[in-house]
């Protein structure tokens, strides 16, 4: 049979279970929107920029069963796109990414867009795919997908040239995906020897991150099990809930929260799960790791990098865990310790931290403490929760407890700002009958914030909190502390108002904390309208957080001696005299 290039695009992404495409149409792929427009499985959406068209499709892929599908254009295009593609890559999300290719079949050079992709993208995608025949493009898009979910998960990218799109070209069948099955990579051996280790240990703790996410039911019962406290990295943070009682937050280390510093003080054994002991994760790499580490991933390449492991563990992290659950209950073990005080404990810890939050409510601000505090009684328990890069990213993690698995979402390691807001859409595409939640710093909303059209043309009522200091407010405190001076860290007199009048959006001043209950209530309320709605938060971001002075400390201590004087000695000579 003879076929377009660009039905048999639109054929086999139907066939992986791809339900949106983000995208601008272009003279490279009009032919396969064309296509996609005939699709009843497949919804494209418009967006404004490429990139919050490869943001939308991480946050489908971050919190839906599909893979984010983006449909660009070569060169602006995919310039545009490879913000989100980055973050796709360093975080660890499945993303396809197909764009349009320039004539392979005419022979002429400096054709419009004509760059060499795959030099372009190789640095940030799993691979790259050429498809130039059309019996390739099924077996190829279903090879991508593979790629993109098998393993550690990332983006993939298909550079499709124009004449295959647009002509017929001759195919055997029209199969269908039949995914296959991967094989453990684990051996019984090594589960074990985890066993033994964790059996043997007196006070073990659990360390996990977004890898683990799809191991969130058996951990409670490993925690449960071993008696063990529970922290997270920061992309992980939804993966173990907060209100558990073992849960006791971001990491471990000097920028951790009192509960976890308590309870990991003397760890003897470290069960790290889908962790890759990244940068931000461990407060600029300030934990103290116990000897006894048990390194759990499905990436062999991250075992030993910054942490050494005693024994790492290849494999899928909820096939691992399973095992090593069952491999403790067919012991018979049962943990001496003493439960009811360690969870006494991280409660006491976890609460006398919030409550330095809240105290005496301002007339001229908004507390993050009372603001997160009220946002967490307003919204259900499976609330998605969209953050962005920057200071709000560090308070959400401290102040917002996520009891659902999975639902709050951020950029990690890419750490790109402008990241939440096309996020957010994608999130709320994929779960419709979700309240979504966007928390923004003014300075990453300005990056993306007219992606808010596209909520407003498909009908969807997320709620955007932007967090309005006028700073780029984490950078800024980084400065304060040893230089007193701001430099390119005031922002423009932004009006968050108008922004919303441009892009059809509710909006909502929060001047103060007595403001809080009541605009919070009326945000969700006018969000149900099916239009997205801008909440100006006047937020006070003078209390820091413990990110924040955890990472200057850690980063001090290991300058040399001189140097860390002569910093130290700048900073007081600065912040007495200015």
């Amino acid at each position: 049979m003879k076929k377009t290039g660009s039905f048999l695009t639109v054929y086999a992404l139907e066939q992986i279970g791809v339900k949106y495409t983000f995208g601008i149409p272009g003279v490279h792929n009009t032919e396969i929107y064309d296509e996609l427009n005939n699709s009843e499985i497949i919804e494209p959406i418009l967006v404004t920029h490429e990139g919050g068209a490869s943001f939308m499709a991480d946050g489908i892929s971050r919190t839906t069963d599909s893979i984010g599908t983006s449909v660009i254009v070569p060169a602006a295009g995919t310039t545009h796109a490879m913000s989100g593609i980055g973050e796709a890559y360093l975080d660890g999300i499945p993303m396809m990414v197909i764009s349009g290719g320039t004539r392979r079949d005419t022979g002429k050079f400096y054709q419009l867009h004509q760059l060499d992709l795959e030099k372009l993208v190789g640095g940030i995608v799993k691979k790259y795919y050429l498809i130039e025949k059309h019996e390739d493009i099924i077996p190829t898009i279903y090879e991508a997908f593979e790629t993109a979910t098998r393993g550690e998960p990332g983006p993939v990218f298909l550079e499709i040239p124009v004449e295959v799109q647009m002509f017929r070209g001759e195919v055997d069948d029209l199969p269908e995906y039949k995914a296959s099955v991967p094989k453990s990579t684990f051996t019984e051996e090594k589960i074990q020897q985890a066993v033994e280790l964790l059996a043997d240990a007196k006070k073990p703790g659990i360390y996990v991150g977004w890898g683990g996410l799809n191991a969130a039911e058996d951990l409670e019962k490993l925690a449960e099990a071993l008696y063990a406290p529970v922290a997270t990295t920061f992309q992980g943070v939804s993966v173990f809930r907060a209100n558990h009682a073992l849960h006791t937050g971001v990491g471990f280390g000097a920028s951790a929260l009192p509960a976890a510093k308590k309870t990991f003080a003397d760890c003897d054994c470290l069960l790290a799960i889908g962790v890759r002991f990244s940068e931000l994760a461990t407060g600029s790499y300030g934990m103290a790791v116990p000897e006894n580490l048990i390194h759990v991933d499905i990436n062999p390449e991250v075992f030993d990098k910054n942490y050494p492991a005693l024994l790492s563990i290849e494999g899928d992290s909820g096939e691992v865990v399973n095992a090593i659950l069952k491999a403790l209950e067919n012991k018979g073990f049962k943990s001496k310790r003493d439960r009811g005080a360690l969870e006494a404990l991280i409660s006491k810890e976890k609460n006398g931290y919030r409550s330095t939050w809240m105290k005496e409510k301002k007339q001229d601000l908004v507390s993050p403490g009372f603001f997160f505090s009220s946002l967490r009684s307003q919204t259900p328990d499976d609330v998605l929760m969209v953050v962005d890069d920057g200071k709000h990213t560090f308070l959400t993690a401290e102040l917002f407890p996520v009891h659902t698995p999975g639902y709050l979402v951020s950029p990690t390691d890419f750490n790109c700002m402008g990241y939440a807001v096309p996020a957010s859409i994608g999130v709320k595409l994929g779960n419709p009958d979700k309240t979504v939640v966007t928390i923004v710093g003014d300075g990453a909303f300005q990056m993306t914030c007219m992606e808010l059209i596209t909520a407003t043309t498909y009908g969807l009522g997320i709620v955007v909190f932007v967090f309005h200091d006028g700073e780029l407010g984490q950078i800024s405190q980084f400065q304060k502390i040893p230089l007193n001076r701001k430099t390119c860290t005031t922002l423009g007199n932004l009006n968050v108002e108008g922004v919303a009048m441009a892009t059809g959006a509710n909006y909502l001043p929060m001047n103060n904390d007595h403001e809080i209950d009541e605009v919070l209530e009326k945000a969700f309320h006018l969000a149900k309208g099916n239009v997205p709605v801008i909440v100006d938060v006047k937020i006070d971001y003078s209390k820091k957080t413990m990110l924040t002075k955890g990472v200057v400390k850690t980063n001090l201590s290991r300058f040399p001696l001189a140097e860390k004087a002569r910093f130290i000695g700048r900073a007081v000579k600065r912040n007495v005299f200015g």
